[in-house]
């Protein structure tokens, strides 16, 4: 099997490509950057340019599915333009894969898997969501994500079966949010946002990756929630780092109003709710590695 991914130097992605050559599966990549070009059996990578709608359409020889995991960061402030980074980065990727697999004959792709995420869901400390909730919030990120998901679901006009991964909070020894919660608990100045009663949906990246090679392998179509059996609320997420690095939490909780004004706009990230349901990627036969918070931060930290 070989895929063609996108956003392969990224979080996710460096993991994911790290998982497939352990297993033998070949990759093709596609980067901005001629000095990110390499070439093995194994490992190819391809020249594109989202944002000017160029892609180099060889990417796309041998390959059996796409995963797409590109998209500007949300983790920096949240300026006007940054908001249209964040927005058109997304939108401009699977218009400039679509359009560049729409001038390949015979194309050999059968199957898209592409990130998403569960900022689709509207902000709630009661609601239990499920792939079935089809109604988008009201938030910045649920816009966006409402448009990600249509611009996936454009790609089956090319005759390609679609899944979307709704992603969480994804935990990881290098880089993400479990790394940028770590500092401030290790030194006995971290404490939990607001009420700290916010539901947080959280995933482990082993499980995250394995998740994206099921689909493919599996040929399951479909939404799908990316988060762990067990969210838990910021103040018990807070509490369970500090716990693992045996550092306690004892501080007031953090006002929303001041990280209103530490992070603008983007300190939604940490004050949204979403107590997100993963039974449906399990009912088709996934299994997580890591269903309970304390066994993920035992991996990682």
């Amino acid at each position: 099997m070989r895929l063609l991914i996108t956003g392969a130097t990224g979080l996710i992605g460096k993991a994911l490509v790290k998982k497939c050559l352990e297993q033998s599966i070949a990759i093709n990549y596609l980067t901005t950057n001629t000095s990110k070009l390499e070439e093995t059996a194994f490992y190819k990578g391809f020249l594109w340019n989202p944002s000017e709608n160029e892609i180099d359409i060889k990417c796309f020889e041998g390959c059996d599915a796409i995963i797409n995991l590109a998209g500007a960061s949300v983790s920096k402030r949240w300026t006007e333009s940054y908001k249209k980074e964040i927005l058109n980065s997304r939108i401009d990727t699977l218009r400039t894969l679509k359009q560049g697999l729409s001038k390949v004959k015979d194309h050999t792709i059968k199957h898209l898997v592409s990130a998403s995420a569960i900022g689709f869901y509207p902000d709630s400390e009661t609601e239990y969501y499920t792939e079935d909730y089809s109604k988008a919030g009201t938030s910045f990120l649920a816009k966006v994500t409402e448009q990600w998901e249509a611009a996936i679901d454009s790609i089956q006009s090319l005759g390609v079966q679609v899944s979307k991964i709704r992603i969480g909070i994804v935990l990881a020894k290098k880089g993400g949010a479990l790394q940028k919660m770590v500092p401030p608990i290790k030194y006995f100045v971290g404490a939990p946002f607001g009420s700290g009663k916010q539901w947080q949906s959280w995933i482990h990246i082993d499980d995250l990756t394995d998740m994206f090679l099921f689909l493919i392998e599996k040929e399951i179509v479909g939404v799908f929630n990316g988060v762990a059996p067990n969210p838990v609320t910021n103040k018990r997420m807070v509490k369970a780092i500090g716990n693992q690095l045996k550092a306690p939490v004892f501080l007031p909780n953090i006002p929303r109003f001041v990280m209103k004004l530490v992070l603008g706009e983007m300190h939604t990230l940490v004050f949204m709710s979403q107590r997100v349901s993963s039974k449906k990627i399990e009912s088709v036969g996934f299994h997580f590695k890591y269903i309970n918070l304390p066994k993920a931060l035992s991996n990682l930290l």
